[in-house]
């Protein structure tokens, strides 16, 4: 058996395990606000915002739509960014499990054989020879390194932040796809709403053209006339290829969001019906949303992280205390190994003092210790970025409410105005100018509208998502 230590290493164990290294703090202050944004702002807001509620994790239910509810878990259960983001999360876990193992004692069973030749040197001016002979041992081996300073500890620590992080970033990367799919759900109902748009605004050109050209042939329109419906025709027309090349990229990007090649699946084609912007919005309180936001925890994660990297930076500067330990059954035949007088051991311990590095230890130090002011900085301005995104989204939501109730009084007016200019026109008390610039402003108010409320249901969406929903699983 084989421990390498004294009676030196005993004591410098005995005496030195209370001065572990303490790292430093890895909660930086954080001033927390006790609103989002300023009163003024959010004076028009129409929904009525509830304070101190947990939104939940499936966040894309508050828009009350079944089909996009599918679309969703199609998307995360196919989504390969996922997958990765766990496979790293199971990694990082099993690193934390082996930095574990490695504060115990480490066991190992081992076995030799060989056969050895020793010369006459061996002992000196004698000049007596050992013929060749064959050798055997077996037996367990034993070694540990006390953490007196924490150093190993402190790798634990930091293994343990690095996998919080992990699924903190595995929470953003979800909450952060699933708002992407969502995104690009809105931009394809909104391309869809404006191509149908579109294509009543061609079958009321149709229209026109016909009326013009009845004029035409009993000779109360001009040629002009003509020429100007069909040129309105074709330019109204020309407006649906890029819609459609907008449905399809569309489409497209979230078959690979879905994991999936755009030949292998349709993703269902929604309307703007599909998102209902709820009446009541849910949102916590500011402080609740530091413990909530994924990529806040990952941030405290990370900074938790690069404070146990200065706790084991520190602690190599310190004396490091090994032990070993080995029993053998040595003999010169394999029968021997179980026969009496073939046991052996040897104990041993050492003990090493960083004395000079050429600076690299407490270099080193210096790195964690300006990594972890830059893990400081970075945690807390995301917690800015965080409050930002959540007051520019219920802004625009305050904004886009007006926008909205005031597209809609506007598109209403403007179809009534239409519809009389064409019945004006039927009566020829009206010219077909008249008639088109009332069927233009008809239709720029149908676009606004289905742009304001694409925009607000958008401005919803990411507000859910700067929210931060809840922690996958809740």
């Amino acid at each position: 058996m084989t421990v390498r230590i004294g009676v030196l290493g005993v004591l410098a164990a005995a005496t030195l395990t209370a001065c572990a290294v303490v790292p430093p703090t890895a909660h930086p202050f954080v001033p927390t606000p006790q609103a989002y944004a300023s009163p003024h702002e959010l004076v028009s807001l129409r929904q009525r915002v509830r304070l101190d509620h947990q939104l939940r994790s499936a966040w894309w239910t508050l828009f009350g739509s079944g089909p996009l509810d599918g679309l969703i878990r199609t998307v995360v259960a196919g989504n390969q960014d996922l997958r990765a983001a766990r496979a790293r999360l199971a990694a990082a876990r099993a690193a934390v499990q082996a930095g574990r193992g490695a504060l115990l004692p480490q066991v190992a069973l081992g076995a030799q054989a060989g056969r050895q030749k020793y010369g006459v040197a061996l002992f000196g001016p004698s000049q007596f020879s050992i013929p060749p002979f064959n050798y055997y041992e077996a037996g367990p081996s034993a070694t540990w390194t006390p953490d007196l300073f924490g150093a190993q500890r402190n790798q634990v620590a930091r293994l343990q932040a690095r996998a919080d992080y992990e699924l903190h970033e595995l929470e953003a990367a979800d909450l952060t796809l699933t708002g992407e799919a969502v995104a690009v759900s809105l931009d394809m109902a909104e391309a869809l709403g404006e191509r149908a748009a579109v294509r009543r605004i061609v079958a009321e050109d149709r229209q026109t053209l016909g009326l013009v050209q009845a004029a035409r042939a009993i000779g109360t329109a001009t040629e002009v006339a003509v020429l100007s419906a069909q040129a309105q025709l074709l330019t109204d027309s020309a407006r649906l290829a890029p819609l459609a090349r907008r449905v399809a990229a569309d489409s497209h990007a979230l078959s690979v969001l879905a994991g999936r090649l755009p030949t292998d699946w349709t993703p269902p084609r929604l309307g703007l019906d599909e998102f209902r912007v709820p009446s009541d919005l849910p949102l916590q309180v500011p402080s609740q949303l530091l413990r909530n936001r994924p990529d806040i925890l990952a941030a405290q994660a990370n900074l938790k992280a690069a404070a146990a990297a200065v706790g084991v930076a520190t602690a190599h500067l310190y004396p490091t205390v090994t032990l070993s330990a080995d029993m053998l059954a040595e003999a010169l035949t394999p029968a021997a190994l179980f026969g009496p007088g073939a046991g052996a051991y040897s104990l041993a311990a050492g003990l090493a003092q960083p004395i000079f590095s050429g600076g690299t230890l407490s270099a080193e130090k210096r790195e964690a210790q300006a990594a972890y002011r830059a893990a400081a900085a970075q945690y807390r301005q995301t917690v800015l970025n965080a409050f930002g995104q959540v007051a520019t989204a219920l802004t625009s939501l305050a904004h886009d409410d007006a926008a909205a109730a005031a597209q809609k009084n506007a598109y209403r007016v403007a179809r009534r105005t239409a519809r009389l200019a064409v019945a004006a026109y039927r009566l020829g008390s009206i010219g077909l100018l008249r008639v088109q610039d009332a069927q233009r402003a008809a239709a720029a108010a149908r676009l606004a509208l289905l742009r304001a409320e694409a925009r607000r249901a958008r401005d919803a969406a990411r507000l859910f998502v700067a929210a931060g929903g809840a922690k996958l699983g809740s």
